[in-house]
């Protein structure tokens, strides 16, 4: 890549997210009605931009793993259009924004194929006065996200800006983005978490954190043992919507036009099988894994790091608690990692953000190539380089667009329970995510499989999602489900409600392709492990092992599981994780051994309100 572009766009690979290399063009997938392209005028037998045969481009819009990878509408610039034109970028800017699931980032000044154009002064004010007029066309908000100087065969000096389109937020549908937490006990996960939704600075005695914790013996021992969840909203401007100002989580839904969810992770060793729940359970968009600058990498950090990489979920990283290291301790822990990433198990190519221009490469590369890995340096008591991190989670956009959204959407309803909760005057609530469908208030579902492998009938009473009432939930959301008196010993984690329609299978036999990440010895037929497929978690034995009669580490086979307590809903295809003490795998579902409904005992009641199905 020409150096010029290296330096204009943060040195790493392409401002991502939509894909560079238009005059203006957005995040998201191409607009009907395709887009008036404009041609490079030639100077002096040259392509405007600057020196023959190198000029500088943006490279062209491609994903190693064919994320985010769509084609654009490209336009030269925006003076004065008329009103028929007008109306047409109105609409692509409605396509965009669908697309992007509200989101859109358009670059002005940039040709078609790529080439940093620029524009004068004059007619960058003028382009960015268009781009505001359709943007309150279709409800939505631009914010500039950086603007850089390019050479060019002219005396008058010519920028490219890049812009975020955001919608302003309607009816409870804004952008949700999961984000795990993960890290070494006393990384410091839940004093930033505090900081980042608090809106005020740790005391540097874990003040922060104290509003995270669920249980008395977590605020006594200052470590988590449990899941919880916190909530950071930005608005259609990207400021920044948390708890401070005394909001609820009620108004800050409200005001929010995108929403991180932070899914907030043990890190002690002995709390292992909660944090492979979280990240297997509840679906993480990205995992965030917390480094202390003052320990480096150390405890469960590989552990956590490994399990992110086997379940692919994208990952970045940050080195917090700055504040009580000097400068080399700080840059040590950053070699360490970079070491690590570059390591052909990782293959990852870390990105060090430094500024402002840093974070919006990082956070459009990171979701566009699977490969990087931005690295944060902060503090959560001094506030170093937090802005750094607020600025990236702002821009980092969803790794799905509306088309797999609305698929999901037109299928059969399928909640999986993850929690389950008594709360006064309510009664029996659960949470969970929808897997796909939607789920409406006084909706009919059953929910299963009980022990005895039953799908009982029940009704969904009100819905709940982060802290706020909601009438519909859309396919990848996450919320909590008021039963009514549905009897709550009859739910476990790990199961589903589904629609009457689906006719689910469940099993207690399954066949899994698995790689053997790790074992002491050899593993073989009769061996006990605690599988993790989605929300199931449940200890199988080894019936058989395929072709051969023992595993070591780092081999493959297709393996038997049989659950040892009772069938549990499974997909052909879904990614499995097992463990038992050090040893560890990875695979996914190759077969079921499916119950028959005779087997299963569908005709048999349960009492009024309580059929089987």
């Amino acid at each position: 890549m020409d150096s010029r572009v290296s330096e204009l766009f943060g040195g790493c690979c392409r401002p991502a997210g939509g894909g560079a290399g238009a005059a203006l063009r957005g995040r998201g997938g191409a607009a009907p009605g395709g887009g008036g392209s404009s041609k490079a005028k030639k100077k002096n037998g040259r392509s405007r931009g600057g020196k023959a045969n190198n000029p500088p481009y943006l490279p062209p819009e491609v994903s190693s793993d064919g994320r985010r990878k769509y084609p654009s509408v490209k336009q030269l610039k925006l003076v004065n259009p008329s009103q028929y034109r007008f109306e047409h970028l109105v609409t692509q800017m409605k396509w965009r924004l669908q697309e992007g699931r509200g989101e859109a980032v358009y670059q002005i000044g940039v040709e078609d194929n790529g080439l940093l154009v620029g524009l004068s002064e004059e007619e960058m004010r003028a382009s960015l006065k268009t781009l505001r007029r359709m943007a309150e066309k279709v409800g939505a908000d631009i914010t500039v996200l950086r603007e850089r100087e390019v050479d060019y065969d002219s005396d008058v000096p010519r920028k490219i800006t890049e812009v975020l389109v955001r919608k302003v937020p309607d009816n409870q549908q804004f952008l949700d983005l999961r984000v795990a937490v993960l890290g070494n006990v006393d990384s410091g996960k839940s004093t930033l978490l505090g900081v980042l939704t608090q809106g005020e600075l740790d005391n540097g005695r874990g003040r922060a954190r104290l509003n995270l914790f669920r249980h008395l013996h977590e605020i006594q021992s200052g470590r988590t043992s449990s899941i919880s969840f916190e909530i950071l909203g930005f608005n259609s401007k990207g400021e920044v919507v948390n708890y401070s100002d005394s909001r609820t989580a009620e108004e800050i839904c409200e005001s929010s036009s995108k929403m991180i969810t932070f899914i907030d992770l043990a890190g002690h060793h002995k709390y292992l099988k909660t944090t492979i729940f979280g990240l297997t359970s509840y679906c993480p968009d990205f995992a965030m894994l917390v480094v202390s600058a003052n320990t480096g990498i150390a405890g469960t950090t590989r552990e956590h790091l490994g399990l992110a990489m086997a379940l692919k979920v994208p990952f970045f990283i940050v080195i917090s608690k700055v504040d009580l290291c000097s400068k080399a301790t700080v840059e040590r822990t950053v070699k360490q990692l970079e070491r690590i990433l570059k390591q052909p198990g990782c293959n990852k190519l870390p990105l060090l953000v430094n500024s402002d221009d840093d974070a919006v490469t990082a956070a459009q590369q990171f979701a566009q190539s699977p490969n990087i890995t931005p690295i944060f340096t902060l503090s959560s008591v001094s506030g170093e380089n937090l802005d750094l991190l607020k600025v990236f989670l702002n821009i980092l956009p969803p790794l799905t667009n509306s088309k797999e959204q609305e698929e999901l959407m037109q299928q059969l309803t399928e909640f999986q329970v993850d929690e389950i909760y008594t709360v006064p005057e309510v009664g029996t609530v659960v949470g969970g995510t929808l897997s796909s469908g939607i789920c409406r208030e006084g909706e009919n579902l059953v929910v299963g499989p009980t022990d005895d492998g039953k799908f009982l009938r029940l009704k969904v009473c009100s819905i709940q999602r982060n802290r706020s009432a909601c009438r519909v939930l859309r396919a990848g959301q996450a919320a909590t489900l008021a039963l009514g008196l549905f009897d709550r010993s009859l739910l476990r984690k790990g199961m589903v409600m589904v629609s009457p329609e689906m006719n689910p299978t469940i099993c207690s036999v399954f066949e899994a392709e698995i790689v053997l990440l790790f074992h002491a010895t050899t593993f073989r037929k009769g061996f006990q492990v605690t599988v993790h497929v989605g929300n199931v978690r449940q200890t199988a034995v080894v019936e058989k092992i395929h072709g051969k009669d023992k595993l070591r580490t780092g081999e493959k086979a297709v393996v038997c599981f049989r659950f040892i307590k009772h069938p549990e809903y499974l997909k052909i295809g879904a990614k499995l994780l097992f463990r038992e003490g050090v040893t560890k795998g990875i695979g996914h579902v190759t077969d079921l051994q499916a119950i028959t409904t005779k087997e299963n005992g569908l005709e048999e009641s349960l009492g009024p309100g309580q059929l089987s199905f």
